[in-house]
């Protein structure tokens, strides 16, 4: 995974550039290396009895009588399509379903029922109830699958295994609580692998789409992203963005480029900087900023990404910025923001 540089420009200042290097993540000593072993007899390995975790395996006309009609279906690049539930934010929800069957769920919204554990639950408290490993090994359809976590891993999204269900824990690092939750079955998470994977036998492969399929699983993804950097804008008090289609072309434009030209940067060779690209799309702005990143699962892995990267934490947050510009080509992700003039 690849999170780019934070870049930030307004009108008035055009050489004004804020440059951060978050290519690397200082983190704290793991908090999992101070775990007891009186901890790991407590750690519960039940499956989840209540909550989001209780939707893994329900089938779709379950998941509607739970949770109702979703307000948005987007396909995913895992054989699943998101079921999303955006109507409130507060109770932001994607649903994966798969074949009728739910085979994943990603919950960020503050009032979402994620027991056993609770968004915005200090990371103490989480490390304190729950045994947390380096290894988690699986045995599926005869193969065997071991992820191995890093230090890294295990400070920002530990892995955790209840009963036949597999929680992938989200923490804020800078303000040390639980940013979101993803419930997946053993088949998913093989499926996505977001953890260094050692295995045995045959490895779960994603079949490639054709370009029709990958601008639809994209267009997904970039509303997926702008929902969930609301909901984290609204978490800290900060104003909704709106979505602005101009803005997101350039967006759009950009992550393409980066793709065709294999140049991981803010700067295209091609059609310059995000000033350049904004001004040749005659996009009016007072301020505006751009968050790239690459080889990312999904939007909601980059944004949670961005959120834990400062430069880019500043620019999700931003009281300034009033609408975003979400572009997101095959796994190159790029976020505008821009701040657009009082009419």
């Amino acid at each position: 995974m690849t999170i780019g540089f934070y870049v930030s420009i307004n009108e008035n200042g055009g050489n004004e550039v804020l440059i951060t290097d978050e290519h690397t993540l200082e983190m704290n000593k793991s908090l999992y290396q101070n775990q007891e072993k009186s901890i790991q007899e407590k750690a519960s390995a039940e499956r989840p009895n209540s909550g989001m975790g209780l939707l893994i395996g329900q089938n779709l006309t379950q998941l509607k009588e739970i949770l109702g009609e979703p307000q948005r279906i987007d396909e995913s690049l895992y054989g699943y399509q998101w079921y999303v539930y955006n109507n409130d934010y507060s109770r932001y929800v994607q649903v994966g379903v798969e074949n009728n069957i739910v085979v994943t769920v990603f919950a960020i919204g503050d009032n979402v029922d994620v027991a056993p554990f609770k968004i915005g639950q200090p990371i103490e408290e989480i490390f304190n109830t729950q045994y947390i490993d380096t290894n988690l090994d699986i045995e599926f359809k005869g193969n065997s699958y071991r992820f191995e976590l890093n230090d890294t891993d295990l400070n920002i999204r530990p892995l955790i295994k209840l009963g036949d269900v597999f929680v992938q824990l989200y923490i804020d690092k800078f303000t040390g609580s639980l940013s979101s939750v993803r419930f997946l079955n053993d088949e998913t998470l093989i499926k996505q692998r977001p953890y260094e994977l050692v295995y045995s036998g045959e490895l779960l492969e994603v079949a490639e789409p054709n370009e029709e399929m990958w601008r639809i699983i994209e267009q997904g993804a970039e509303k997926e992203i702008l929902d969930i950097t609301n909901v984290m804008r609204l978490r800290h008090n900060v104003n909704a963005l709106e979505w602005d289609q101009e803005t997101s072309e350039v967006a759009y434009g950009h992550s393409k480029d980066m793709s065709e030209s294999d140049d991981f940067s803010h700067t295209s060779k091609r059609f310059g900087s995000l000033s350049d690209r904004l001004e040749t799309a005659n996009v009016a702005y007072k301020s505006a900023g751009e968050n790239i990143a690459a080889n990312y699962t999904d939007g909601p892995a980059v944004a949670e990404g961005w959120l834990n990267s400062k430069g880019h934490r500043e620019s999700l947050l931003n009281e300034e910025y009033t609408h975003l510009g979400v572009g997101v080509y095959q796994k190159y992700y790029t976020q505008n923001f821009i701040q657009k003039p009082e009419e």
